[in-house]
């Protein structure tokens, strides 16, 4: 099981229990929620997409209503398995 990282007293409301699940696949190590800031469109639900590739895994971008919170994931996923796995998790 991977390690969630709580360096923030704050996250988008929903996001924890959606990184709970998503530590529990045995490829990712750990998930590290970043910054928080505010946009301009409005997300009426949760949803975490791919922002880029890093050197160790993958930065997410959660957006619910007009927030979005940056993810880093350690992992040696590809994007397509990336995906699935957040399609999958989000969904349910």
């Amino acid at each position: 099981m991977g390690r969630l990282v709580f360096n923030h007293s704050t996250h988008i409301k929903g996001l924890i229990p959606v990184l709970k699940e998503m530590a529990k696949i045995s490829e990712i190590k750990t998930i590290t929620p970043g910054v928080i800031s505010k946009v301009k469109g409005h997300s009426p639900k949760l949803i975490i997409r791919i922002s880029i590739r890093t050197l160790s895994g993958w930065k997410l971008l959660a957006r619910s209503g007009k927030t979005v919170q940056e993810i880093f994931v350690i992992t040696s996923l590809n994007k397509n398995k990336m995906e699935e796995i957040i399609k999958e998790i989000v969904n349910n």
